[in-house]
């Protein structure tokens, strides 16, 4: 057996109706693996679900539209997974929200608490439904997507890069606590990425050049190179690794 195979595990992937979300469904159904797309709309999200379908046989893939802010959202989102598929194997939680740019001198409360709540209270929110099934199968696989932001200072994301340095020590503390159960918690921090969520950074070719010109790839990312990460911590072959934070960056954050 592969020790990537994914065959007979359910997965759940907030933020999956595009980009490295949408990437790391498909790599995890490609690998064996039912997938539940999740987002806030639900057409795009049936979207995701319908192509997975095509190239992987019908109900691979179920669509779940929620709102990582709303904690009955997520309920209804583990519940219907249930419903669908009997259990919930990985969780991988991808989706966040950054609704300010500028100095943290300038942000409003409901902006500073709203990133808190998706990017980090969500996420717990989330692990807290989905733990106990693994914590009696004694087999779970959390995944939380965090950044390289989580890193470092920014005179402009600060609120973002706060929420992010949270999420790791989200997946420290409860791969301490779930360790003793066999569920492994990690995170994985991306550089800048060629999605929809960072194309202010990609798409202006002053701004990019700037970017890969002090980058040891000398370019940035693509979703399936963070999904590849995914599939490794979701499988067999990262059993041994939890309460980790896997950088791909490119090199980024070492020069």
């Amino acid at each position: 057996m592969s020790l990537f195979d994914l065959g007979g595990k359910v997965a759940i992937v907030t933020g999956s109706s595009r980009g490295i979300g949408r990437a790391i469904a498909e790599r995890l159904a490609e690998h064996g693996a039912k997938v539940v797309i999740s987002s806030r709309k639900a057409g795009p999200c049936s979207e995701v679900a319908d192509a997975i379908n095509r190239a992987r046989g019908d109900g691979t893939a179920i669509p779940v539209p929620a709102n990582i802010s709303s904690k009955d959202d997520l309920a209804a989102l583990v519940a219907r997974t249930r419903d669908a598929f009997g259990r919930v194997d990985v969780l991988v939680c991808n989706a966040a929200s950054n609704p300010y740019y500028g100095p943290l001198a300038g942000i409003s409360d409901d902006q500073f608490r709203k990133i808190l709540d998706n990017n980090v209270i969500a996420n717990h929110w989330l692990i807290q439904m989905v733990a106990p099934e693994m914590i009696e199968r004694r087999d779970g696989a959390i995944i939380i997507v965090s950044s390289i932001g989580g890193l470092r200072g920014s005179p402009v994301i600060g609120a973002y890069n706060i929420s992010k340095a949270a999420d790791f020590q989200l997946a420290r503390n409860l791969a301490v606590e779930y360790g003793p159960h066999n569920i492994r918690v990690n995170c994985i921090a991306p550089g800048l990425i060629k999605t929809d969520f960072a194309r202010a950074l990609w798409e202006n070719p002053e701004t990019l050049a700037r970017y890969t010109s002090t980058t040891p790839l000398r370019r940035i990312g693509e979703p399936d190179e963070i999904a590849g990460i995914a599939v490794l911590l979701s499988s067999k072959a990262g059993s041994f690794i939890t309460g980790q934070g896997i950088v791909a960056d490119g090199g980024v954050t070492i020069t």
